[in-house]
């Protein structure tokens, strides 16, 4: 009776150790749930942070393409103007080649002004278009970002 006793006590002492062992394992593996819990929170809080830039800058660069775009419209509008202008001193400049107008002189000058005025608004008219076409791109890159991340978004949690 006393083997069997000591034996069945080594058996309890045994048992208890080993279940100590599992509680430990049991703990370090609720305190990794945790933290990983954690850690996903904070993923979850950034990607939320970001999506919300993105979408601040997605608005901020529509309102820049609207910009450029009503400028390069309004430039072009000019440009008509002054082609327009441009058109009426080449006939005076004619008129008065054949003696029908003011002194030479005079459309000489008004036919630089107008030439002037026609460069830089063929100037201002590039950039803006130029400011167009980056905003576009910008737009694109934004909206493939986008798509991106709503890929990553649609990864099943299997497939960590």
């Amino acid at each position: 009776l006393k083997e069997e006793n000591a034996s069945l006590r080594s058996r309890i002492y045994k048992l208890q150790i080993f279940s100590e062992s599992q509680a430990d394992k049991m703990r370090k593996l609720e305190k990794k749930l945790e933290e990983n819990k954690i850690k996903e929170e904070k993923e979850a809080q950034d990607l939320e942070a970001m999506v919300q830039h993105v979408e601040q800058n997605l608005q901020l660069m529509t309102k820049r393409a609207v910009k450029a775009e009503n400028s390069a419209t309004k430039l072009k509008q000019e440009n008509a103007l002054l082609q327009v202008q441009l058109k009426n001193y080449k006939t005076e400049n004619e008129a008065l080649r054949s003696g029908q107008s003011a002194s030479l002189a005079v459309v000489k000058q008004n036919a630089e002004v107008a030439l002037q005025n026609l460069l830089t608004v063929i100037t201002n008219s590039q950039s803006s278009i130029k400011q167009l076409i980056s905003g576009a791109e910008s737009l694109q890159l934004v909206a493939d970002l986008l798509k991106s991340m709503e890929r990553i978004s649609e990864i099943p949690e299997d497939g960590k």
